[in-house]
């Protein structure tokens, strides 16, 4: 296996990781990255195969397990609860009963909602160059988050800032500094969540939060930690996605001054694609597994990079173009790997597409004008990637 060593952190792979992965894809099904100290794929296949194996899951296995830092335990307490690091059985009831509450058809109901934000937020635009990040990529997930949940739209820019605070446990920078910010936050979320959860019981209404209180499966219910555990996860994974998504496409929109674009879904799927929020997802051994020449021993992790697999020339033609119709009906083009696969396909995924297919349409549609006011560049998130500004005029 060749081994290779790029810091995650470097400026230069920070504002282009690609050159990068195709360095890694050319080096065969698996290869060596130095500095996480462990064998990552850039190819399609072995990306999407792995996501759906078995064999290999989220859940490092209980023999294994070092102890948590104590300065960190509030902070895995909740994660000890997420269903995006369990595996079967208590994945399987975990995500059973939040999709009882969190149904496609529910998120499908949202679009009108989605889109007259979206106008009330176009319409506070300033009138010189503004940063669009929080003026709109912001805004928009975090307040449809906020009314899904239940809680006042006001508590929108402090969701936000706990939802900021928390995953910068998951960023290659992480401080010690940024440790304690997570875990203050964690703090905070848990015991807001938890009294507004009591309220909630005692007066429910038609929000997410009584839904997941009243949602049952063969007599399981969610407790009372793993329902923050599952708040938490939504707001998040989904907010801190879609927010990457929406900056990333809108920059590469602008960049192509694309406005005629065809079906909002099919974009949508290619804005997904081409320059996704989540580059790298790991997964551990579950056992002793060879598997590309290469033995796993079980607790052994691997870094699936799907940005890489979203740009396999073995897979998508052209894969570094923007083709806005790539996803078109009766076109061939296999799937994208930027909402996961498999046990952990992404639970948030209609809603983040329902967002993005309204949000880029109407924006340019509202603002024909809108342009690059200079380069955007790429804030030092990994494994996230998303802009630190997105600079524009209308």
């Amino acid at each position: 296996m060749i081994r290779f060593a790029q810091s995650p952190t470097d400026l230069s792979f920070v504002q282009d990781p690609y050159p990068f992965y195709d360095h890694l894809r050319q080096a065969g099904d698996l290869a060596w990255w130095e500095d996480y100290n462990m064998p990552v794929s850039a190819r399609h296949a072995v990306v999407s195969g792995i996501l759906r194996d078995r064999r290999f899951g989220r859940e490092e296995p209980a023999a294994l397990r070092q102890p948590v830092p104590e300065h960190l335990a509030p902070f895995y307490a909740v994660e000890a609860h997420s269903m995006l690091e369990l595996e079967p059985p208590r994945h399987t009831r975990l995500r059973g009963l939040v999709l009882r509450a969190f149904t496609s058809r529910k998120i499908a109901t949202l679009e009108p909602e989605i889109a007259q934000l979206c106008h009330q937020l176009i319409d506070t635009f300033p009138t010189g160059p503004f940063d669009l990040i929080p003026h709109f990529a912001q805004k928009l997930p975090v307040i449809i988050i906020a009314r899904l949940l239940g809680v006042p739209e006001t508590m929108a820019d402090q969701l936000l800032a706990w939802s900021n605070a928390m995953v910068t446990m998951y960023q290659s920078r992480r401080m010690h500094e940024d440790e304690l910010n997570a875990v203050a936050a964690t703090q905070e979320f848990t015991q807001f969540l938890s009294d507004y959860i009591e309220r909630r019981r005692a007066s429910p209404t038609d929000d997410l939060i009584s839904s997941l209180i009243a949602a049952e499966t063969e007599g399981e219910k969610l407790s009372h930690d793993e329902m923050i555990s599952s708040c938490i996860l939504l707001l998040n994974a989904g907010h801190e996605a879609t927010v990457h998504t929406l900056g990333n496409g809108i920059r590469t929109l602008l960049n192509q001054s694309l406005l005629d674009f065809g079906s909002p879904q099919v974009l949508a799927e290619e804005v997904l694609r081409h320059d996704p929020p989540l580059h790298m997802f790991t997964r551990y051994a579950l056992e002793d597994i060879e598997l590309f020449d290469h033995q796993f021993k079980c607790g052994d992790q691997i870094g699936l990079l799907l940005a890489a697999a979203n740009r396999d020339p073995d897979v998508f033609d052209e894969p570094a173009r923007f083709d806005p119709a790539r996803f078109a009906a009766g076109k061939s083009a296999p799937v994208h790997m930027s909402l996961g696969a498999g046990l952990h396909f992404c639970v948030g995924a209609p809603l983040a597409r329902l967002e993005i297919a309204t949000a880029l349409p109407i924006l340019l549609e509202r603002c024909p004008n809108l342009s690059l006011v200079d380069t955007p560049t790429y804030a030092n998130l990994y494994h996230f990637h998303g802009l630190e500004r997105l600079m524009v005029s209308r």
